[in-house]
């Protein structure tokens, strides 16, 4: 059965594993439904320790991000890109799967991942964000794609047969980062 735990608290029971996870993080717009979902796989951890403004992971790692747009977002022609800090994700539109739900809010998933070689940050959630660590076990892709689905559809208010739809997607997405290894 997957194990599915807070990452900070995790962090602070020392049960964070060392050969690798995957962590999913959100960013919720205190204002709107916009939000941000962060998925990083990482594994080669030479050490993991906490800061002001979270933990710093020193390991090799690759990040997916997802973005839910409201319909009455009024940003929707920049680039993601191009946005501001809160609303920003590393891709372009082209560089995106892009779908849209029956209430005309966006959903857009990256589609290659970013790679952080040496060491990467995972901010500490503050109002209702999260950040979760999920283990590498048999059934963590079911347990991700259960994870999105829900999220999507109670937590950033997808309509839920468009929040299953997209969360098959990211599970195809998913897998490029399960097979990541550094030698």
């Amino acid at each position: 059965m997957a194990t599915v735990k807070e990452l900070f608290s995790a962090y602070q029971r020392s049960e964070l594993p060392a050969d690798g996870g995957y962590i999913v993080c959100s960013f919720f717009d205190p204002n709107s439904t916009y939000t941000r979902y962060d998925v990083t796989s990482y594994n080669n951890v030479k050490d993991i320790y906490n800061n002001d403004d979270g933990l710093t992971f020193l390991a090799d790692g690759k990040k997916i991000f997802l973005l839910v747009e409201p319909s009455n977002y009024s940003a929707k022609h920049v680039e993601p890109a191009n946005r501001d800090d809160s609303h920003r994700i590393p891709y372009r539109f082209k560089e995106l799967e892009i779908f849209t739900s029956k209430r005309q809010d966006r959903v857009m998933l990256g589609t290659k991942p970013i790679v952080s070689m040496g060491s990467f940050t995972i901010l500490k959630p503050r109002g209702n964000n999260f950040a979760y660590i999920f283990y590498n076990t048999e059934d963590v892709i079911e347990a991700v794609r259960q994870f999105f689905f829900k999220s999507l559809w109670k937590d950033s208010n997808v309509p839920r047969i468009d929040a299953e739809k997209i969360s098959t997607s990211i599970v195809g997405i998913f897998e490029g980062l399960i097979e990541f290894e550094v030698a």
